[in-house]
């Protein structure tokens, strides 16, 4: 139990940190497999909130694949990946457009404003956000690979002391659609065209680990020129091979520190932004 003093001390614990990054950009990623949990859903809300209200402007890019499994399954229809990525025909394409941009985005959104946010969401067909092409020549059907940012909309939104919430689906340039695109990848891409100062994704695992399985073994800090070595080791391996990717392609575009946290852990965010301690896995430049 905290006495006072022990309170105080967390608060001024934290006042550096929030001088440090008082006015700059933090986007955080926030997948669909770490909003299962009631209790954890509202601690990302708490710590988004509070990061806005002592100055530090957020950015939440969020996915929903198990509510978009949920919805198919309801209409009796397959979920089907290949590579790890959701094929998406042009029947699928409608649902992950009405799941992610209607019902779980409008939900994050309510819970922000419930909890005293001042929120607005977004997709990446708002403001033409974010222009996407058929990846890969289409055999994924109607997954985009991300071409350009216009990040106006939400720039507009953070000035006028918002918290943009954004859905991961894309305006076609080679297509009259719209394109279900990678959260992770339209996370990092945005954080480049914001210049923000931080990239936070949100994944069910510690971290990077050294043994896969071992959360004791987790990685706390990895330069770039050190991912090349680990992948040739396979400890960066599977599903933690594009979020890497993804935080080494932030950090190339400007992006000064990438973070891949444990969303299971209650106020995680906090724990890595506004304490000595840290969490999970940093990844940056030398």
């Amino acid at each position: 139990m905290f006495n006072n003093a022990e309170r105080a001390q967390t608060l001024v614990e934290a006042l550096p940190y929030i001088q440090k990054f008082y006015g700059k950009v933090v986007v955080v990623k926030y997948g669909g497999n770490a909003m299962t949990s009631h209790e954890l859903f509202d601690a990302v809300m708490e710590d988004l909130i509070l990061l806005r209200l002592v100055g530090i402007p957020v950015v939440l890019v969020h996915g929903g694949g198990p509510e978009i499994d949920a919805m198919l399954t309801r209409l009796g229809m397959e979920s089907r990946f290949v590579n790890g990525l959701r094929y998406t025909d042009r029947e699928t394409m409608e649902i992950v457009q009405s799941v992610l941009c209607g019902k779980v985005n409008k939900d994050l959104v309510a819970t922000l404003t419930r909890l005293g946010a001042s929120a607005v969401g977004l997709c990446g067909i708002d403001g033409e956000l974010f222009r996407a092409v058929k990846y890969g020549g289409g055999e994924l059907g109607y997954v985009g690979e991300i071409t350009r940012v216009n990040p106006g909309i939400v720039l507009r939104a953070i000035d006028a002391g918002r918290i943009p919430v954004i859905a991961t689906v894309a305006l076609g340039e080679d297509e009259d659609t719209a394109y279900n695109v990678n959260a992770d990848t339209a996370a990092a891409k945005l954080a480049i065209a914001l210049g923000a100062e931080k990239l936070i994704l949100l994944t069910n695992t510690r971290g990077v680990l050294r043994v896969f399985g071992d959360e004791d073994t987790l990685i706390p800090q990895i330069t770039l020129a050190q991912i090349p070595e680990l992948q040739e080791q396979n400890i960066i391996a599977g599903g933690m091979i594009p979020k890497v990717e993804c935080c080494r392609d932030a950090i190339d575009g400007g992006v000064r520190r990438t973070h891949i946290l444990d969303g299971r852990v209650p106020h995680s965010i906090l724990i890595e932004m506004l304490t000595d301690s840290g969490n999970g896995t940093m990844i940056y430049d030398n």
